[in-house]
């Protein structure tokens, strides 16, 4: 399949050093973001690639609701830039129905429809249930199911995850743990592959569910403790509120900058105003 991925952002230019980090939002259709992201003229079926013409990557949640048809992987695939990088949410038929049980055909289906993508498909985001708990055999299992060099996430929701044994799963698989913020369990700071993932769920900053500087700031010192070049690391704002996300993402591609990071393409103070 193409891509398997390992997607990278472009090359930097000459003298610019430091770890890749891919910066973008969970998803881009949001009605509340209209007159705020997205003009108020603009229609909604121009909204990913006004989207993407700002950012170099996205995570896509719809097929953790309902795996699309493989036409809609191949027409967002002609409304992206060459390079752009697409994170795949897994379908929740996998982690939440089946539980993890018997991951095959499901997992099958999923990147046969994604492959639709090309070289545009990124790592696939396997978010559990806070209701499942520790099953590192499953968990072997289903990392297993997906193809070799296909880059795969874990959001574990319930601390009983967190292991030594989950861990050498991981380890073993080249999966990366995801670092979720704001979410229902702290998560640790474990490197469990080359690479790595970061959702912000929430902050504790105004307006609601906002992240302040500070918090932003400590969070792109994390990473580059955790990573260093050539690894990179996949970071999505998932506070979508009042746009919060976008101008989350603007601000955290400057933190990682002065933390000798080197962001991808953000958009700019204009397209970012919050929303009521």
């Amino acid at each position: 399949m193409p891509g398997h991925g390992r997607v990278r952002p472009g090359r930097p230019a000459r003298g610019v050093e430091g770890v890749p980090v891919l910066i973008g939002t969970s998803g881009w259709h949001y009605q509340h973001w209209r007159g705020g992201f997205y003009p108020a003229g603009l229609p909604a079926s121009k909204w990913l690639a006004h989207y993407a013409a700002r950012f170099e990557t996205v995570e896509s949640n719809s097929a953790f609701y309902r795996l699309p048809e493989a036409t809609t992987f191949a027409g967002w695939a002609a409304a992206l830039p060459e390079g752009f990088v697409f994170a795949l949410k897994a379908s929740r038929y996998l982690t939440h129905i089946r539980r993890l049980k018997d991951p095959r055909e499901p997992v099958q289906r999923m990147v046969e429809r994604a492959s639709h993508l090309g070289a545009k498909l990124g790592p696939v985001l396997v978010q559990l249930p806070p209701t499942l708990g520790p099953d590192p055999g499953a968990l072997e299992e289903a990392l297993a199911a997906f193809p070799a060099g296909m880059r795969v996430a874990v959001e574990a929701r319930h601390a009983g995850w967190f292991s030594v044994e989950t861990r050498g799963v991981l380890e073993r698989a080249g999966a990366a743990l995801c670092l979720a913020d704001g979410g229902p369990v702290e998560v640790p700071l474990w490197r469990t592959a080359p690479w790595g993932y970061v959702r912000f769920h929430r902050g504790r900053a105004s307006p609601d569910s906002c992240y302040g500087t500070a918090a932003l700031r400590r969070w792109a010192e994390r990473l580059a403790r955790l990573w260093s070049e050539p690894e990179d690391v996949y970071v999505y704002f998932n506070n979508d509120a009042h746009g919060c996300a976008v101008r989350d993402a603007r601000r955290f591609a400057g933190a990682t900058a002065r933390a000798g990071l080197r962001p991808t393409r953000v958009p700019g103070p204009r397209d970012t105003p919050l929303t009521g």
